[in-house]
């Protein structure tokens, strides 16, 4: 700020940026994204997923959304006219029923949300559920919009994999991320989205409308948080894998069953047997 960036930038982001957010993708995912027509960025995460939304549904259209989910997805889909399909992730491990996917996708159906390492349960899609999903979206024609803000929370080994590095994906899937959790500064809100440069032409029109940019100094920033070495995530990683055992030793201690997450910062606790009517 002192070096006077406080003017806009370009409406879909500060170009260094862009350059950060696409080699960062590249040795990370091995995504090649050209950061000049498929990445804009946004006011946070929430803004993408609202603008995505907004670019490519239409009135009558319906978007699966797996619950429990992260409040805004089914809001974000009444918003832009369409009807959200739940599909449920059943308990203890999240795994949703195969026969009740496949029958949640139709000829209106236009996309599907996948936030993976999930809020709030922690689930983190493996490899054969990403699979399946990728073979319905491509079987009927559907986007897929994925929320990957937690993609560095990982716990026990788990393996991430992003959606767009299956086969057939690159072209229909939207993938959603930001600053906030990785680098542990929510109030900047400072998100992107990556997109074929059709989807994007779309998203940053969109975009433009809604917030016209996201803060010029803090893209910046991103910049140099985006050159952080692979030590900095492993250590992120460490520091929430210490938190989350600190917590689980309360839990156990006070009787409070739980689940155990697979990544992102959530534990999804159990109180059913206190007798409540309800969680408030």
């Amino acid at each position: 700020m002192e070096a006077d960036v406080n003017q806009y930038a370009i409406t879909w982001g500060d170009k260094t940026f862009r350059e950060a957010i696409a080699h960062k993708v590249r040795w990370y995912l091995g995504l090649d994204i050209n950061p000049e027509t498929q990445i804009t960025v946004t006011c946070g995460s929430t803004e993408a997923m609202a603008a995505v939304m907004l670019a490519t549904i239409d009135a009558g259209d319906e978007v699966i959304v797996f619950e429990p989910y992260y409040e805004n997805y089914g809001p974000d889909a009444i918003l832009a006219g369409a009807t959200p399909r739940y599909v449920t992730l059943h308990p203890p491990d999240w795994t949703f029923d195969e026969a009740e996917l496949r029958q949640a996708f139709n000829n209106n159906t236009k996309a599907i949300i996948i936030n993976t390492p999930h809020n709030p349960t922690g689930k983190v899609f493996n490899r054969e559920e990403l699979t399946l999903i990728a073979e319905l979206c491509q079987k009927w024609d559907v986007l897929a919009f994925t929320d990957e803000i937690y993609e560095h929370i990982l716990y026990d080994g788990t393996q991430y994999i992003a959606l767009g590095t299956l086969p057939g994906m690159a072209d229909r899937t939207i993938t959603i991320n930001g600053l906030s959790k990785t680098y542990s500064v929510t109030g900047w809100r400072v998100g992107y989205i990556l997109a074929t440069p059709e989807l994007t032409g779309a998203i940053r029109k969109v975009h433009d409308f809604l917030t016209v940019g996201a803060p010029a100094p803090l893209q910046q920033a991103g910049v140099a948080a985006m050159q952080l070495p692979p030590f900095y995530y492993q250590e992120l990683a460490r520091l929430y894998d210490d938190k989350r055992n600190s917590i689980l030793q309360i839990l156990d201690q006070v009787g409070i069953p739980y689940f155990v997450p697979q990544g992102a910062y959530y534990i999804f606790a159990d109180i059913s047997k206190f007798g409540y009517k309800t969680d408030i």
